[in-house]
């Protein structure tokens, strides 16, 4: 009897124990889901872009753009390089053309028949060459030997296809993507400012040139040109409206046509155009109305450049991801978000692409398989439950809600600049995997820009994919610059 008794107390215990644990536990759980909300809820909040903050942004930009073309005493954010690329496209160059677009160390070398503005590229070729690292440890003239072999060898294995126009007559499309790797001859060209135009650059472009001659080459390359650039004489080439071009992909910059009487007379590439074609090099902007967060600041003093490029920080591929992945870390840490380890991938700086991000947030499958398969794949976190993939997939979609919505701000901006909101239809042209193949990125863009204009303006800026993809740009610059040279002769 005695012994019944102590059992049936020792089990009142125990049960009362476990009790106490699964209170206590269930307790912690709800601890920590109000604290995931309110980090989720905070960040969403300081993260906000309403139509005022992007209105303020737009306002910024154009302020800074004019404080940048006239030369003041102050220091503006923008560097707004005039670019030497005096000629863009009118519309009727036709002939086969050969371009080349430096990524890094990665050359993109094309050729396309182009037909008119009423014909779409064709017979259109693509090769991507790296330059190896043995070349890369090699002087600036060797770098330019082995570039100038390698267009001859694509040229001698693409030939002009029934054109009559002599190969001596036409120019070489030279663009170039930043950042360049700083081993590159090319590379003092990333931090040049205002003037495109100078004797540095213009030796390089000789240098270029000479390893073509010895590589038996007829075509020449004019200038070299940052891409963006590329990306509107593509949009001019179709348009007369296209005025602004971006670039939305690992890096970002926008470049756009400015009246000539706007640029002060001593940054004008030649006095004889109309218009001026100028860099933005918009990465570097900044408006003390940016929407930051601590999450911003951990990424900026930890980057290559603490307190530059601030705009591209927020809109560019190459960040996208890591602000998520510091998000997912404090929620790790604070929430066990991920279980009460937490994973040691996660604490490794821009493991998330942002063809990665785009990847989970656009899952559309039952409970989110695609981001449970994406973290497996990038941080090793296995089995995770439904609900921390939800999370995830809204903390990209605030992410990116912004970067796009800023993007769409700056092009609203640059268009108030020009004075064509509300009387003119204006082209823009964008480029870049964020805008490519990211759907809900570019429709936040979209949105954005809307929304800014509102029903009675925003018919006046029409933003649409670059014509041929990336690197087409250089082609349309060979035909441009072919033209004017013609004309020069």
């Amino acid at each position: 009897m005695r012994k019944n008794v102590v059992v049936v107390v020792s089990t009142s215990i125990a049960v009362v124990v476990v009790g106490a644990l699964i209170r206590k536990w269930k307790q912690w759980k709800e601890q920590q889901l109000r604290r995931m909300k309110q980090i989720i809820r905070r960040f969403a909040r300081e993260s906000a872009t309403p139509l005022k903050i992007l209105w303020q942004v737009a306002d910024d930009m154009v302020t800074s753009m004019e404080d940048s073309l006239a030369i003041t005493d102050d220091s503006p954010s923008l560097n707004m390089v005039v670019s030497n690329a005096t000629s863009l496209p009118l519309g009727d160059e036709e002939g086969f053309f050969y371009g080349v677009s430096l990524h890094g160390r990665n050359l993109l070398m094309l050729c396309a028949r182009l037909g008119g503005k009423n014909k779409p590229i064709s017979a259109l070729q693509r090769q991507h060459i790296s330059i190896p690292d043995a070349v890369m440890a090699g002087s600036s003239l060797e770098i330019n030997d082995y570039i100038a072999k390698e267009i001859a060898e694509f040229v001698s294995a693409h030939p002009e296809i029934e054109d009559s126009a002599p190969a001596k007559n036409k120019k070489l499309g030279f663009t170039l993507a930043y950042p360049v790797d700083q081993a590159m001859p090319f590379s003092v060209t990333a931090s040049e400012h205002k003037n495109a135009n100078n004797p540095v650059r213009q030796g390089m472009v000789n240098d270029l040139n000479r390893a073509l001659t010895n590589h038996g080459m007829k075509m020449h390359v004019a200038s070299l040109v940052d891409e963006t650039i590329g990306g509107l004489a593509g949009g001019r080439y179709y348009n007369r409206e296209s005025v602004v071009a971006v670039n939305l992909g690992t890096t970002t910059n926008a470049a756009y046509v400015e009246p000539a009487e706007d640029v002060a007379s001593d940054l004008s590439q030649s006095s004889n155009s109309r218009e001026q074609v100028i860099s933005m090099e918009w990465g570097n902007f900044y408006s003390g109305n940016l929407p930051s967060t601590l999450y911003d600041d951990i990424l900026d003093a930890e980057s290559s450049d603490p307190g530059g490029r601030p705009f591209e920080k927020l809109i560019s591929g190459e960040f996208l991801g890591e602000v998520v992945r510091q998000i997912l870390l404090k929620l790790a840490k604070e929430t066990a978000l991920f279980g009460c380890r937490v994973p040691p991938k996660l604490m490794t700086p821009y493991l998330i692409r942002s063809s990665d991000m785009a990847a989970m947030h656009q899952d559309t499958s039952e409970d989110r398989e695609i981001v449970g398969e994406k973290l497996g794949e990038i941080f090793e976190i296995h089995n995770c439950c439904p609900m921390a993939r939800e999370v995830v997939a809204e903390v990209c979609d605030i992410v990116a809600e912004r970067g796009a919505r800023l993007a769409g701000a700056g092009i609203v901006g640059i268009i108030k600049k020009l004075g064509r909101i509300k009387n003119r239809k204006s082209v823009v042209t964008v480029e870049g995997e964020l805008y490519e193949h990211y759907r809900i990125f570019r429709n936040y863009l979209h949105s954005g820009v809307w929304e800014m204009l509102g029903k009675d303006f925003s018919d006046n800026v029409i933003i649409e994919h670059s014509h041929g993809g990336s690197g087409t740009g250089a082609l349309f610059l060979a035909a441009a610059q072919t033209r004017a040279h013609s004309s020069d002769s």
